[in-house]
């Protein structure tokens, strides 16, 4: 075991290839369906949305897919990025586990979300796309798009829940920085905006509401601009898998492996990227290590809603996809501030989650934002209270330690630092922040919004 606090690795660590679960997945995946007939999409759909080299990474069985030498060459301005123990926090719990976390926040925009969006720009500039759509909740992926798309000369789109339009505004600078054009959504650009905004025009917005707006104008824009997503499907978890293969390297430098394995979960990306190569582990080397996805209870997707097909927007354009859903019509309150607000989840997330493979595990608010608090007077960084659901599950593991007096190694995703997030530890500090539990007769509603489906 090293004394270390820091793990690096050099450029020549960087992976070479993408791990694509999809081939050692212990259950069998669910078609996804067209929204209009309930059948199983084609390739020829989907590539309204998507370029062709996506849609095959979408449904390849390959454990591996190369990542190209222009995408390798970009992620090279952060990555590899750094792993820590966390030993200044072990301290302080006065736990004998061991906690260690990858730090995705070393990114030019402070979060892991760039992992996908270079790989997304170039397959789109390859095949010869304009323009790009996207929507973004609290702008970590608005801002990754942005930055990829000004690398490689793409226009952009983006629609921000309107809630984190006007809360974030400095995420939205940062997009405007990189060259893309920024709407608060519910907007009046789209057909689906304006006709939200008649029945309601002080919508909040939601992230469905979003995506609803970035899929009609990619679909109707015939052919010059597409549709990308910065979480959920299975490409872009893919591409995120960088952050879990080179753990495994920096575990293995650290002379441990982890008991544990803790990521926070809204639509299932930084999760994913960090979790699946350990998973692999599990399933093809007989380890048993235990993975935890930590949601909020304000979106309590994965421990409340339902396992069943569900629109991937509230527009009930996207396709149909069964996953882990609290309804496509969810819309969630305005006094949630720690982000992961999606209705749905990856549908490998939920499949994992489903079979047993991916324990879930939702946390109130306060107790989120006391464990972000700790940590940062700890370790120095202050996370994005996304991050800190993952904080507050690895703080209560490692206080479990201590009760037991088991000396388990915790590993956890920090997937991005909290420096555009202030406003949300304000409202923390001035008390302005409760927890909220989402009503079960709100989720038993929207269950009543499913789309009816044969395929089962």
């Amino acid at each position: 075991m090293s004394d270390s606090v820091k793990y690096l690795l050099d450029e020549s660590k960087l992976p070479q290839a993408w791990y694509n679960i999809n081939a050692d997945m212990p259950v069998a995946p669910q078609p996804v369906l067209h929204p209009g007939t309930m059948e199983p999409v084609t390739p020829d759909f989907l590539s309204v949305l998507f370029p062709m080299s996506l849609i095959m990474q979408e449904m390849s069985p390959e454990r591996y897919i190369e990542i190209p030498e222009p995408v390798r060459e970009i992620y090279k301005l952060w990555r590899p990025t750094p792993m820590f123990r966390a030993r200044r926090l072990e301290q302080a719990l006065d736990t004998p586990a061991h906690i260690y976390y990858k730090y995705e926040g070393a990114s030019p925009v402070g979060s892991h979300k760039p992992n996908t969006s270079v790989a997304q720009a170039f397959y789109n500039k390859e095949a010869g796309t304009q323009a790009l759509t996207t929507e973004t909740g609290a702008g970590q992926w608005g801002s990754a798009l942005a930055m990829a798309c000004n690398f490689f000369d793409l226009d952009l789109e983006v629609y921000m829940v309107k809630v984190s339009y006007q809360q974030k505004p400095y995420r939205r600078m940062v997009m405007h920085t990189y060259g893309a054009d920024v709407y608060a959504s519910p907007s009046d650009r789209t057909e689906y905006g304006r006709a939200v905004l008649a029945e309601n025009p002080n919508s909040p917005g939601s992230l469905g509401m979003a995506i609803s707006e970035a899929v009609e104008v990619a679909a109707t824009s015939g052919g010059t601009k597409k549709y990308s997503l910065g979480s959920v499907l299975n490409h872009v978890l893919l591409h995120q898998t960088v952050i879990g293969l080179e753990a495994l390297e920096q575990m293995e430098m650290a002379g441990e492996y982890p008991d544990i394995i803790i990521g926070c979960a809204g639509g299932g990306s930084n999760f994913a990227g960090f979790a699946f190569p350990f998973l692999r582990e599990n399933f093809t080397n007989g380890l048993n290590t235990k993975v935890i996805a930590a949601e909020p209870s304000s979106c309590p997707t994965l421990t409340r809603g339902e396992y069943v097909f569900d629109f991937g927007d509230t527009a009930a354009m996207a396709p149909v996809v069964k996953m882990y859903t609290l309804g496509h019509t969810f819309i969630p309150p305005s006094i949630h501030a720690g982000g992961l607000r999606y209705h749905g989840m990856s549908p490998i997330v939920s499949a994992l989650v489903e079979n047993g493979d991916v324990e879930a595990r939702a946390v109130h608010q306060l107790e989120t934002f006391e464990a972000a608090v700790q940590f940062a007077r700890a370790e120095g960084i202050v996370p994005a209270p996304e991050t800190a659901h993952a904080i507050r599950v690895a703080i209560d593991e490692a206080l479990k330690c201590k009760e037991s007096g088991e000396k388990k190694v915790i590993a956890f995703n920090l997937s991005g630092h909290g420096h555009f997030d202030m406003a949300a530890y304000e409202a923390y500090f001035n008390d302005e922040l409760e927890d909220y539990e989402y009503p079960e007769e709100d989720i038993a509603e929207a269950m009543t919004q499913l789309p009816e489906v044969s395929v089962q």
